[in-house]
């Protein structure tokens, strides 16, 4: 049976946050809160975007490109072991006569 979600406080940006959470997964919340806290960091001490709102916004834009770039890259690199093991299972095939 799924335990409860409870209540996790997080501090993004000098303020605190509560989120409910099931306690499996509060470590990854808080992880996830506090990568989300640097990024906004570095954002606003780069003093090119001004306002909470902005720097949140530009925040979620790079980490889901980080992500993307992750996913495109995870993609290829299957693409490519795919295409080894196909070659690989040729040359094997062809090597022992069958």
């Amino acid at each position: 049976m799924p335990q409860q979600p409870t209540t996790v406080e997080v501090k993004i940006l000098d303020k605190e946050y509560l989120v409910a959470c099931p306690q499996e997964e509060q470590e990854a919340l808080l992880r996830s809160a506090r990568h989300l806290d640097t990024k906004m960091r570095e954002i606003r001490a780069s003093g090119k975007v001004f306002g909470t709102e902005r720097i949140a916004v530009m925040a979620a834009l790079n980490i889901t490109n980080e992500m993307l770039e992750r996913d495109t890259m995870s993609d290829t690199a299957n693409s490519i072991l795919n295409a080894m093991d196909e070659k690989l299972d040729t040359a094997l095939g062809e090597g022992t006569g069958n």
